[in-house]
């Protein structure tokens, strides 16, 4: 049986993995900085910011899943917080490295999670693929040193995977759970300008990719983990309201109200621009949930 090692084990994506996985058969193992005994999942402690890790974590051979790192829409982000969700990315990822092929311990695979916002957060018609360069704004360079991070495991001669992330929707406890929660009052609230593209993914989808990368020894390097369906924040809303048998009539939420409530980091809500999965599909993979109406059909019920 294959171990998986997986930082950021209890949070959305890695509580649904962690369930995928070990449904595949395969022995989930989770680091956190709290070990609660007899708990569903076998875990080592680890503490990054005093640079510690259990040295019976990683085994020879085992598949290392990273996860971890400071939600980027929690707090609004100041100086000190654009800080944390830089290290709490970078420095995890570099004590991964010495715990395990740092001391001679080779990891079959290391997979980062990574963001399409590498791409930036204007709103552009072009479609973004992996070849393109990371963008120069905050959430660009978070996503190039997130990657680059990694990079010591494939200078090892380790197969690295960076799963570069869009907007995740799930049925609870996800970015969509936020965006509809005024639905229960029976309204629709959407965020200016509307025509922001919103890269999205289906939960289910996103964690068939991370067990597609632990399988698939061929599969190496940065992917693209949004669905084919190219949607504006208005068309997603749009659909939800039908979905719900909701009308649309309350004017956007302006950009500029938005970023005097929420700064810099309004941007995560009032930006985007389409992303191109083909690298992913053409490597085999296919979406259970291709298009926007099925994913929210499934989320929504």
């Amino acid at each position: 049986m294959k171990r998986v090692v997986i930082t950021g084990g209890t949070g959305l994506i890695g509580s649904h993995l962690s369930e995928l996985l070990a449904g595949e058969g395969f022995e989930v193992v989770h680091l956190t900085r709290a070990v609660r005994p007899g708990g569903k999942y076998k875990s080592y402690r680890w503490d990054p910011q005093n640079g510690y890790c259990d040295s019976e974590a990683i085994m020879e051979g085992d598949a290392l899943i990273h996860l971890a790192g400071a939600n980027i829409g929690e707090k609004r982000w100041n100086n000190d917080r654009k800080s944390k969700i830089i290290s709490s990315r970078t420095v995890t990822a570099d004590l991964l490295y010495h715990v395990s092929a740092g001391r001679g311990i080779m990891p079959s695979v290391f997979i980062t999670a990574s963001g399409v916002n590498i791409y930036g957060s204007q709103i552009t018609q072009k479609i973004y693929s992996e070849s393109d360069p990371p963008a120069d704004d905050f959430l660009g360079e978070t996503c190039r040193l997130w990657e680059a991070a990694a990079e010591p495991f494939a200078e090892a001669g380790i197969r690295v995977v960076k799963i570069r992330t869009a907007v995740v929707l799930a049925s609870r406890a996800s970015a969509l759970s936020k965006m509809t929660f005024p639905a229960a009052a029976g309204l629709i609230v959407r965020f200016g300008p509307g025509s922001q593209y919103l890269p999205w993914i289906h939960i289910d989808d996103l964690c068939r990719i991370y067990l597609r990368a632990v399988t698939d020894s061929v599969m190496a390097g940065p992917y693209n983990a949004a669905a084919p369906d190219h949607i504006t924040h208005d068309m997603l809303m749009r659909e939800v309201a039908r979905q719900k048998r909701l009308p649309v009539f309350l004017p956007h939420v302006p950009a500029g109200l938005l970023k005097a409530i929420l700064g810099e980091m309004s941007v995560v809500l009032t930006g985007g621009s389409r992303i191109s999965s083909g690298r992913l599909v053409n490597s085999g993979f296919g979406f259970k949930f291709a298009d926007i109406a099925s994913a929210l059909r499934d989320c929504l019920q």
